[in-house]
């Protein structure tokens, strides 16, 4: 018996030493999960991120935010598109091969009404395929900018999204369940092992990524647990049991930067936080107001006025914002010292330039706010309903998840409301098409200026560089005096990581497990 036992143990300690689990997992956490696995539903930073460690697209961006190569070698321009040379010998996680057929396939898919990608993606007219592994993405006209709208669009199997009836993609705001929600079948680094939102995500190292070799990353596991609770977050990295945090609480920085076996890396983010005003209704959904207050631009400036972003970035985010006039940020074309510049703080003039546009008790609204998407969102909901108060805006604070906050947004269902918007293609462009032109699928402001919506249109093709800034300077000097948003900081990334572990920072607050090195 007791040769027995020695043999029992011996054996165990074979089976912990087995290559098998001595892999490199990496457990990280954030306080809001990605929305959903469908690669062409939401079009929302970390549901991007989380996507893109599975699903790929043909053109890509390191840490440094320069564009890569992915699913194509290269690409090239021309008057009417530009042509890609596909990645040969490419599979999807099932083994069926990636081909020019996928890339049609895809594209009709992000442009389907139903796709949250359709502004990025409608300016390919159609998909030309010139032979298995090469496609032209055929454009109305010259499109100069290409190649940066194509980054967050994922490449997915059409034979796959047929067999599991997901050739649509899913209808988030309508709420809609499909088997792309929770499944997915890329072409990427990682597979997805399982799936329950809101609680665990787990993805395995793809041994036949056709990336083996090429990059440093060193994962064989990712686990990824949401913690919605900021105290909670912090602790499981203080005590070990995660790795990374991508949102430590900004209040909670010195105290990993000064813990044992913690670091902390910050950068500033391709993100701005603002508020949205409905001015394009006749009567607010929440106001005791007649009519809309928001409709008059004396209103809208005493909105901007009223609210003390230097005070906002003082003492509820540590620091780590810059105060900002504008909805977009430096680093993206179309950023400018004199248009960034905030509208100041000023309660007095505020007070007055409601009493003049017929306001002089103010008016009540609800301001509708996510408590899980930004850095310390709802805290900045709340410092702004105290300062709209001194002015006699009554806001009462409805903070939700994500989940259901963005929705309202996307079916125009808020009078106020925050939003952050992140530009992957480093273009003003971006920022124009989904949230200042009058079709624009995230403009729940109701917005509408025909300079701005012509200057919209007219930059996807002009090739002249000098000439297409011009027009983009232009168009933001309307936004800013027409304040159709309450601009209020860009945001400053700040992640939490273990020591022995190196983890790019990326200004896009993307993870690329590609590029994570177990020291």
């Amino acid at each position: 018996m007791h040769y027995g036992k020695m043999l029992a143990v011996s054996a165990t300690a074979l089976i912990l030493a087995s290559p098998a689990l001595a892999e490199n997992v990496f457990r990280w956490t954030s306080q809001g999960d990605a929305l959903t696995m469908d690669p062409h539903s939401q079009n929302e930073g970390p549901t991007n991120a989380m996507n893109g460690q599975i699903y790929e697209a043909l053109v890509t961006r390191d840490a440094a935010l320069t564009l890569q190569p992915e699913l194509a070698e290269s690409w090239e321009a021309g008057a009417d598109g530009w042509t890609f040379k596909l990645r040969q010998g490419v599979k999807f996680h099932d083994g069926a091969d990636f081909t020019a057929e996928d890339v049609v396939f895809s594209f009709e898919r992000a442009k389907h009404e139903a796709s949250d990608f359709k502004e990025q993606a409608k300016s390919v007219a159609s998909v030309e395929v010139i032979d298995d592994y090469t496609v032209k993405l055929l454009t109305d006209g010259a499109n100069p900018i290409l190649p940066n709208q194509l980054t967050s669009i994922y490449m997915i199997d059409k034979g796959w999204a047929e067999a599991n009836n997901v050739v649509a993609p899913q209808d988030f705001k309508a709420k809609e369940e499909t088997y792309a929600v929770r499944n997915a079948n890329g072409t990427g680094p990682f597979v997805l092992e399982s799936r329950a939102p809101d609680e665990m995500t787990v993805l395995m190292r793809n041994g036949d990524w056709w990336g083996e070799g090429m990059f440093p990353g060193n994962i064989d596991k990712i686990e990824y647990r949401p913690i919605t609770n900021a105290a909670t977050r912090v602790a499981a990295l203080l005590s070990g049991e995660v790795d990374f945090v991508l949102d430590p609480p900004l209040q909670d920085l010195k105290r990993i930067e000064g813990s044992d076996g913690l670091h902390v890396t910050t950068v500033a983010q391709i993100r701005s936080i603002f508020f949205g005003m409905d001015q394009g209704i006749d009567k607010l959904r929440t106001s005791d107001a007649e009519g809309n207050p928001f409709k008059d631009p004396k209103v809208r400036e005493a909105m901007n006025l009223a609210i003390d972003k230097a005070a906002i970035q003082r003492v509820v985010m540590e620091g780590l914002s810059f105060p900002t006039g504008m909805i977009t940020p430096p680093g993206v074309l179309g950023n400018t010292p004199g248009n960034d510049e905030s509208y100041g703080f000023d309660a007095a003039k505020a007070k007055a330039l409601l009493a003049e546009a017929g306001y002089p008790d103010g008016f009540s609204v609800q301001l509708d706010c996510p408590n899980n998407r930004y850095n310390n969102d709802e805290k900045i909901c709340q410092a702004a309903v105290a300062m709209l108060a001194k002015i006699g805006v009554r806001v009462s604070l409805d903070a939700i998840p994500k989940a259901q906050h963005f929705p309202k947004i996307q079916k125009r269902e808020t009078d106020f409301y925050m939003l952050g918007w992140g530009v992957p293609t480093l273009d003003s462009h971006y920022v124009f098409s989904y949230l200042l032109e009058s079709s624009g699928s995230w403009n729940a402001t109701g917005y509408k200026n025909d300079r701005v919506d012509e200057i919209t249109a007219a930059i996807t093709t002009e090739i002249d560089i000098d000439k297409r800034t011009m027009m983009i300077d232009e168009a933001w000097s309307l936004v800013k005096a027409d304040m159709p948003y309450v601009p209020i900081h860009h945001q400053v990334l700040a992640w939490g990581i273990a020591d022995g572990w190196d983890v790019p920072i990326a200004a896009d607050d993307a993870v690329r497990p590609r590029f994570v090195v177990k020291q």
